[in-house]
């Protein structure tokens, strides 16, 4: 109901003891003074931690199979969207200082004494508030010089936690985990060569190139949300998740969803068609013919949805991206 009306927490919660066809849907006496508006989201919480997220769905399917309006091995259809992370798309630059400050507010929080010994008083100043809310230098020079101390700063904290003396909690925390992958895509570190043996130099930290960092897939982009992930389709760039949703789509029977799939930007739609026909089957949801998009298609599954479940794959089938089925010029071409 909050999902159809578009409504915010708060709204939602306001209309269950203002609105006399929320309380008949819901089952509830006229005098019933509703909730709090923190109590939808401690349910939605409770839900993912349980992994029940799908009861729902599954007792209103089971519903409307009861009710003949969800037929077997009716024609389904496929289709995916984009859901946005509830994020602030950061440069690098504010990625990197906003990772090691999320980590030392973390870090601030399990073991505060064992940090206070290890960062010195500029730290304070450097990361004490949101990067984002902060003016970072403008020129080049500058703005190298400032991305090295900063990786400087997150080598120092990970080193400090590798030691044996670092409390063993530090060691566990997802933000340090976070710091880890962030740090080993951005920067480079590399032992200096010195004659001198009875001093070490400190190794070098080099804030990597665009054209040397890693592919978009492996990247996080926020330290607050590690599975969002950029992705950049046709006209379309966004961070956050792919959701893929079938539904059935047999007249003039109301379309039903049958099945939802989640998964990172960055998993192609042909990834996802096995394992939504595997949990279909499984739900004893399979329909005869999966309509879906050429995404979603190749040979080896068309051929494995028939043989293994019994669905018949249909959609275009994806254009060759060879330059010879771009290029009216062929041997075909020039005998026509």
């Amino acid at each position: 109901m909050q999902f159809r009306e578009n409504l915010a927490d708060r709204q939602a919660a306001e209309a269950v003891p203002a609105r006399i066809d929320w309380k008949y849907l819901l089952g509830l006496e006229l005098t019933d003074p509703g909730c709090d508006f923190s109590v939808l989201s401690e349910f939605r919480d409770r839900l993912l931690a349980g992994s029940a997220e799908e009861r729902l769905l599954d007792t209103l399917l089971e519903r409307c199979r009861a009710l003949g309006l969800l037929k077997a091995r009716g024609p389904q259809r496929m289709d995916s969207t984009h859901v946005l992370a509830a994020i602030r798309v950061l440069s690098r630059l504010e990625l990197v200082a906003e990772t090691l400050r999320a980590a030392l507010n973390n870090l601030a929080t399990v073991a505060p004494d064992w940090l206070q010994e290890l960062a010195p008083r500029e730290w304070y100043e450097r990361y004490g508030k949101r990067i984002e809310d902060s003016r970072l230098p403008q020129a080049k020079a500058v703005r190298e010089a400032y991305a090295q101390t900063v990786g400087e700063d997150g080598f120092r904290v990970l080193d400090a936690v590798d030691a044996p003396e670092a409390p063993e909690a530090v060691r566990t925390l997802p933000s340090i985990a976070t710091l880890r992958r962030t740090w080993q895509r951005h920067y480079e570190r590399t032992e200096p060569t010195s004659a001198a043996p009875r001093k070490r130099p400190a190794p070098r930290v080099r804030f990597k190139a665009n054209r040397d960092v890693p592919r978009a897939a492996e990247g996080i982009q926020s330290p607050y949300n590690p599975d969002a992930r950029y992705r950049h389709k046709r006209d379309t760039q966004r961070t956050g998740y792919m959701v893929h949703v079938s539904e059935t789509c047999e007249p003039p029977a109301p379309h039903l969803m049958t099945h939802v799939h989640t998964t990172a930007a960055t998993v192609h739609e042909v990834q996802c068609t096995a394992p939504i026909q595997r949990a279909l089957v499984q739900n004893n949801l399979a329909p005869a013919e999966h309509l879906v998009d050429a995404a979603y298609i190749s040979a080896a599954l068309l051929v494995q949805s028939q043989d293994e479940y019994g669905i018949t794959l249909r959609g275009p089938t994806r254009p060759s991206p060879g330059w010879q089925a771009q290029v009216r010029r062929g041997l075909y071409d020039r005998a026509l």
